[in-house]
């Protein structure tokens, strides 16, 4: 899933993001509204985890759901 996807799917991604990554509050969905490099930004800050690790995390994530 490419960020246009995502950007263009996140109504219907929200929950699963929530259910994977629970640290992200409302606010935090509100704000990010499918932008990848803001959501692993997010999931970077709220579990304290390197960039790339956030960034494999969501590319992984991304991949599951093809």
């Amino acid at each position: 899933m490419n960020k246009d996807q995502l950007k263009g799917n996140w109504k219907q991604l929200e929950g699963k993001v929530k259910a994977k990554w629970g640290k992200l509050t409302d606010d935090d969905l509100k704000v990010i509204e499918g932008k990848r490099e803001e959501l692993a930004g997010r999931i970077q800050e709220r579990y304290g985890c390197a960039k790339e690790q956030a960034e494999k995390e969501l590319a992984d994530f991304c991949n599951s759901l093809n």
